[in-house]
């Protein structure tokens, strides 16, 4: 059940790189190089990874709620900040 439930989330990251490989070949205001998509794969992976070692191990179902709105929050912030800088550091994007 658990291995099963990785998988979903592993392909639905793949999906999610699939959207702007798509989107390349019908726009040009969409122009990720091989470093975006490291990048997202990392960042997004990191991301699954971390919710499955929540939800394995926090039993309190309000500990594990918490936890999961928190990593959702650090997730969406790093996202920003590498695609537009919201904060101005190096990291950030053009």
């Amino acid at each position: 059940m658990k291995n099963r439930r990785l998988f979903i989330l592993m392909t639905t990251v793949a999906i999610l790189l699939f959207i702007p490989l798509i989107a390349m070949q019908f726009s040009d205001e969409v122009n990720w190089n091989i470093i975006d998509f490291i990048a997202a794969a990392v960042l997004l992976l990191v991301a699954v990874f971390t919710y499955e070692l929540i939800s394995r191990n926090v039993k309190s179902p309000k500990n594990r709620t918490i936890l999961s709105m928190v990593l959702l929050i650090i997730f969406l912030l790093i996202w920003a900040e590498l695609a537009v800088g919201i904060f101005g550091t190096p990291f950030a994007g053009s």
